[in-house]
């Protein structure tokens, strides 16, 4: 074998190497990305999880509003990347119990009794009005001693919240997207879809309670959002006898 071939044939083995250890590297990568969404969401490899839709308040016969759909469209997604399964149900059709499925409740408490029992267990210092009558306070949000007014197509909120039992480290989380309005709801479903991996880093598999706010929804629909803050603490505390201020756009 002449220096020539020798070279080339050593040029080539050195390329299937880089090759091999590139597409090893970006294995193990990926692999790693994978596994770090899977505890955050609860949904190893062939998991089971549960998404519970809420009813349409302004169907006379029981719907689901397109906007839940949407964000049922979005979380499906983030099940199915996690390769595990998903069983849609009705609000009144959920199973008892908590822990045993990675659970997605979409849905304020006037829509979704699941999210209505959810919240009395778990969140007790946050209170949605759910008056059917219009008024400034008609879907807002007292999360302790705040008030969070909405104004329909210009400044609305929601809460994104993931949520364990602290007393079962091998209980699966469930998250809720509680909006004031449906179109808030898909908001928050994308929002966890663009930065689970941020809330991974920051929270692990702890609990959380986020307070988002979506601007302008009659222009932009959910894409734009903002973190209000995170008020797990206030949210999982006993409700003060009074809100001490109200929130509104200026």
């Amino acid at each position: 074998m002449n220096d020539d071939v020798r070279n080339i044939v050593l040029g080539v083995v050195a390329a299937g190497v880089s090759a091999a250890l590139g597409w090893l590297s970006r294995t193990y990568l990926w692999r790693r990305k994978l596994r770090r969404k899977q505890r955050f969401l609860g949904l190893p490899e062939n998991a089971e999880s549960l998404l519970v839709v809420n009813r349409d308040p302004a169907a006379s016969e029981p719907a689901v509003h397109r906007f839940d759909v949407f964000a049922l469209v979005e979380l499906s997604a983030l099940i199915k990347d996690c390769g595990a399964h998903v069983q849609i149900v009705t609000q009144d059709m959920a199973p008892p119990g908590f822990g045993e499925r990675t659970e997605f409740c979409v849905g304020g408490p006037a829509s979704n009794r699941r999210m209505t029992a959810h919240m009395a267990a778990m969140l007790p210092g946050v209170r949605v009005n759910v008056d059917a009558e219009p008024g400034p306070d008609r879907g807002a949000f007292q999360i302790g001693a705040e008030r969070y007014r909405m104004e329909p197509g210009r400044t609305e909120y929601v809460l994104l919240a993931r949520l364990t039992d602290e007393q079962n480290p091998r209980a699966r989380p469930v998250f809720l997207f509680c909006g004031q309005r449906a179109i808030t709801n898909q908001a928050a479903t994308r929002y966890l879809a663009r930065h689970h991996e941020r809330l991974s880093r920051k929270y692990g598999t702890g609990s959380f309670v986020l307070l988002l706010k979506v601007v302008n929804s009659q222009a932009y629909g959910p894409d734009v959002v903002e973190l209000v803050g995170d008020v797990t603490r206030a949210a999982q505390a006993p409700l003060p006898a009074a809100p001490r201020a109200s929130h509104r756009a200026s």
